[in-house]
């Protein structure tokens, strides 16, 4: 059985509230963040760009200090309601140690971000128990559509969303049966398997994990996945929810992600979900973890409580 723990949910965004937009991990070009602002302005939001947001120190934007201290800076602002990271890359796991997770406890804000953001969002949850969202990255919003659109619903919104497996996905034929429920928790699974033996890794025991990976070949999906299972961390699993599996090149290998996908977590005894848009691709549904879920692999959906309340 999980073991049963408080958890922090954040208000709801409203018009007039300020967002604060942070680069944890890797740099962001100027031009991004612009888009990102003229966007989340259009919502009638007040967005903030820290002041080291936009720098650049080789593969990461900045220092491990002025990252980690914008961060903070977000986190402890009671005029900020909400933190979205401008991308995600590299960077995170380096300042986690660094960060105030009793401000975050005193007064919970929205957290938004995926891939290496997946870092951040095991920590909080890990620490503080809050309910962050797995959705796009600032820097997305320049390109309008559903990533401006999903990001919207699950910062302004209090209804639940639900996910539907999509045929056009490669991971759509990654599929078990029956109903699991539990809390969501996960991300970016390479990120997720660097985070074990760490004191920022969830515990996983009744939940419902969701996994996405970017440029990974079949084989190296098997190693993570083999790593989680050999950590026995796929054992008490509730479910499994598969979002978008996105191979380097053009994705003409004889052994494709979905294959190892299907072998590997097929005899698990539990419900499996693939084919959800959720991860790097061209459809990227933002969705709460820590908040409780049901998946359904007879329906083929995924469906989250909101973050906010």
């Amino acid at each position: 059985m999980p073991v049963s723990r408080p958890t922090l949910n954040p208000n709801v965004l409203y018009p007039g509230d300020a967002v604060a937009l942070v680069s944890p991990a890797s740099p962001v070009a100027q031009a991004r963040v612009e888009a990102a602002v003229r966007e989340l302005s259009s919502w009638g939001l007040r967005p903030r760009v820290y002041p080291h947001a936009l720098d650049a120190e080789h593969y990461l934007a900045g220092g491990d200090a002025t990252r980690a201290a914008d961060l903070n800076d977000a986190l402890a602002d009671p005029d900020i309601r909400a933190v979205l990271c401008t991308r995600g890359g590299y960077g995170v796991q380096r300042i986690l140690e660094h960060l105030d997770y009793d401000a975050v406890r005193r007064d919970p804000k929205l957290v938004v971000g995926f891939s290496d953001i997946t870092a951040l969002h095991a920590a909080l949850w890990s620490h503080a128990g809050l309910v962050t969202i797995h959705g796009p990255v600032a820097a997305q919003l320049e390109r309008g559509g559903l990533f401006a659109s999903t990001l919207k619903h699950a910062l302004m919104s209090t209804e639940p969303l639900v996910v539907e497996a999509d045929r056009e996905e490669p991971t759509f034929r990654v599929r078990t049966t029956g109903v699991a429920h539990g809390t969501l928790l996960g991300g970016n699974l390479s990120i997720l398997s660097t985070c074990v033996g760490t004191a920022f890794m969830p515990d996983l025991n009744g939940a419902i994990l969701l996994i996405e990976e970017v440029g990974e070949l079949a084989y190296r999906v098997d190693r993570l996945l083999t790593h989680l299972g050999n950590c026995g961390l796929l054992k008490g699993l509730a479910g499994i929810a598969v979002g978008q599996f996105i191979e380097p090149g053009h994705g003409n290998n004889a052994v494709r992600p979905a294959d190892v996908l299907s072998e590997r977590l097929g005899t698990l005894g539990i419900p499996v979900v693939g084919g959800l848009s959720i991860g790097h691709g061209d459809r990227n549904r933002a969705v709460a973890l820590g908040s409780r879920a049901t998946l359904d692999a007879d329906s083929g959906t995924l469906t989250v409580a909101p973050a906010a309340h």
